[in-house]
C-alpha cells in the first residue's frame, strides 16, 4: 500500500462570494499537479487537471480507488465541453444549457485530449458544469478538473470539509473549506451515447425533471439500487458505495405506520440478539423509537426529502462515531430525490434490505 505524509494546506472561503486571490492559491496547486478538495453543490470532489494523467493517479492511490472506476471532468463553460468530448449531438448544448451549471452528469464520446488514464481506458467522458461558485471559480482559474468524491473510497461521501479533514488529511495538498454542500447527494448520471438516454446514478436532478428536458429516459433495476452493474462507465455503477464500517439494514414499507412497525420489530430482534442498534430514522418518526428505549439519528424530513439527501451522508458517518454495532435506516418514497436516497441507502448497506410482507 501506497503511503502518504504531506502538508495538507486548510484554505476557508465564502461559499457564495470565494476570495478569488484564494481561489488562485487552489488553482495554482492544480496547475502544479497537486490535489485539491473543493465544495461543490452536491458533495465535495477530489481534483486535479483532467490533463494531468500522474495527478489523476495518485487520486486514486490517496482513495484506494480501482482504477477502471472513472471520474468526472468537471467544466466551467460550454467551450471546455467541446474540448473533452466530442460527436456531441447539436440538440444537446441546448437541453445543457437548461440543467447547467447543475448536478447533472452526462457521459458522451470523450475527445483525443482525454488521456487513457482519464478515461479509465474507455471512450467515453462523463462531464459536468457545477452549480456552485467555488467549483467553477477553481477551474475557471485552472483547467477542466477530473474528480470524484473527496473520501476514502467506499465510505460515505463528503459533505463537509470535516470530513475530508478525516479521510485525507496528510494525503492531499490543499482543502478548500466552502462550508456544507447543498444537496448532500451526488450528481445524477446519464448516458447520452445511448438511445433513450440511461441512468446511470440518480441525484437531485430527478427522473422526472430529466424527462422534462430530454423525453425518454431508461431506468435500470441497478440505478435504482438493486445491484450493480457489471462495467463501470461512470462513478457509482460498481463496487460498494457510501457505507460506513458497522453494519446497516434498511426497511422498507409502502405505508409509514407499516414502515415504523417493522423498523421497531426489526430493532428490537436486533437487541434480542444483544446487539445495540441506532435508528436512522425521519423527523416525523424519532419520537417513536426514543420513546421505545432506541438511540436516533434524524435525517431529515418527510415533507422535504431534499432535507434528508442532505444530511444523508453526515448521518451515515454518524453511526461510525457512536457506541453501537449496527444501524437500521428507514427507507423513503422513490420519488423525486427520494429515488437518489434509496440508491444510496441499498448501496451504503450492501444491499441488505427488509420489506414489508403486506
Amino acid at each position: 500500500m501506497l503511503m502518504y505524509c504531506i502538508m495538507t494546506r486548510l484554505i476557508k472561503v465564502d461559499a457564495v462570494n470565494p476570495d478569488m486571490a484564494l481561489i488562485r492559491i487552489a488553482a495554482d496547486v492544480i496547475l502544479k499537479g497537486g490535489l485539491v478538495a473543493f465544495p461543490t453543490e452536491t458533495v465535495y470532489g477530489l481534483g486535479a487537471s483532467t490533463y494531468n494523467d500522474d495527478a489523476i493517479r495518485r487520486i486514486y492511490a490517496v482513495k484506494n480507488r480501482p482504477m477502471d472506476n472513472p471520474s468526472i471532468v468537471h467544466i466551467s463553460s460550454f467551450n471546455q465541453l467541446y474540448e473533452v468530448a466530442e460527436d456531441i449531438p447539436s440538440e444537446l448544448e441546448e437541453r445543457l444549457k437548461v440543467a447547467w451549471p447543475g448536478p447533472l452528469t452526462v457521459i458522451l464520446r470523450k475527445s483525443s485530449r482525454i488521456s487513457e488514464v482519464a478515461s479509465c481506458g474507455l471512450s467515453t467522458v462523463a462531464v459536468r458544469m457545477p452549480a456552485h461558485p467555488v467549483a467553477l471559480a477553481l477551474i475557471r482559474e485552472s483547467t477542466p478538473i477530473s474528480a470524484p468524491s473527496a473520501n476514502i473510497s467506499g465510505k460515505p461521501s463528503p459533505t463537509r470539509a470535516e470530513h475530508v479533514i478525516k479521510d485525507l488529511w496528510g494525503k492531499i495538498d490543499l482543502i478548500i473549506d466552502g462550508g456544507e454542500t447543498f444537496f448532500g447527494v451526488e450528481s445524477t448520471i446519464i448516458d447520452y451515447t445511448k438511445k433513450p438516454p440511461v441512468l446511470y446514478r440518480p441525484g437531485p436532478f430527478t427522473v422526472e425533471e430529466l424527462r422534462r428536458i430530454f423525453g425518454e429516459i431508461k431506468v435500470p433495476e441497478q440505478a435504482l439500487g438493486l445491484g450493480q452493474f457489471k462495467e463501470a462507465l461512470a462513478p457509482g455503477m460498481k463496487y460498494r458505495h457510501y457505507a460506513p464500517d458497522k453494519p446497516l439494514i434498511v426497511t422498507e414499507c409502502s405505508s409509514l405506520d407499516g414502515l415504523v412497525k417493522l423498523t421497531l420489530d426489526l430493532a428490537s430482534d436486533e437487541v434480542k440478539r444483544g446487539k445495540r442498534v441506532v435508528v436512522l430514522c425521519s423527523s416525523e418518526t424519532c419520537s417513536t423509537y426514543v420513546k421505545a428505549g432506541f438511540k436516533v439519528i434524524e435525517a431529515g424530513s418527510r415533507g422535504n426529502l431534499y432535507t434528508v439527501a442532505k444530511n444523508l451522508f453526515h448521518s451515515l458517518r454518524l453511526i461510525d462515531s457512536m457506541d453501537v454495532d449496527l444501524a437500521v435506516a428507514e427507507g423513503y418514497p422513490e420519488v423525486g430525490i427520494g429515488l437518489a436516497i434509496m440508491n444510496r441507502l441499498r448501496k451504503a448497506s450492501g444491499y441488505s434490505m427488509v420489506k414489508c410482507t403486506t
